[in-house]
């Protein structure tokens, strides 16, 4: 990935962070039968909004906090195939499709800051990457969870 600007490289992770938005919000609409399940799925598409107007606040030069920990990788999303949404996916589905989802979007916070030579910049980009490395390993212990209920 390149980019000729800051702003050009915020407006993209903004896109990203309203695409899944959107993610989140489709897969809360497919389990509006069960409130539980809805409301996780809401809760992170209104997180993803937060991502976004940090980063809007970012581009409006204020500056964030850099990331302090790393967040542990149970790495069960490596494992797993990869897959679409779809009418018939059920809470497991889902949940393996949200993993993957977050290990994208750390992967591409990781790889936005390495390709900046902003320090700020690159360190609130890190600070996203563990955010979604949280959100990532939440849905790796709900699937964990999961999985031994099922079984």
């Amino acid at each position: 990935m390149s980019f000729k600007s800051v702003d050009e490289l915020l407006d993209f992770a903004i896109s990203k962070e309203e695409k899944a938005y959107d993610f989140y919000m489709g897969l809360s609409k497919r389990f509006t039968r069960n409130p539980t399940l809805e409301k996780v799925f809401t809760g992170f598409a209104k997180e993803e909004l937060g991502h976004k107007s940090k980063l809007q606040n970012i581009k409006q030069g204020q500056t964030l906090l850099s990331a302090a920990d790393k967040v542990m990788d149970l790495k069960i999303a490596d494992y797993t195939v990869d897959m679409e949404p779809s009418p018939e996916m059920d809470y497991g589905d889902a949940l393996v499709l949200a993993m993957k989802m977050e290990k994208a979007s750390f992967r591409l916070y990781s790889d936005l800051a390495e390709s900046t030579n902003d320090a700020t910049l690159a360190d609130t980009l890190r600070a996203l990457a563990q955010e979604e490395a949280k959100h990532k390993l939440r849905f790796e212990l709900e699937y964990d969870e999961y999985a031994q209920r099922e079984n």
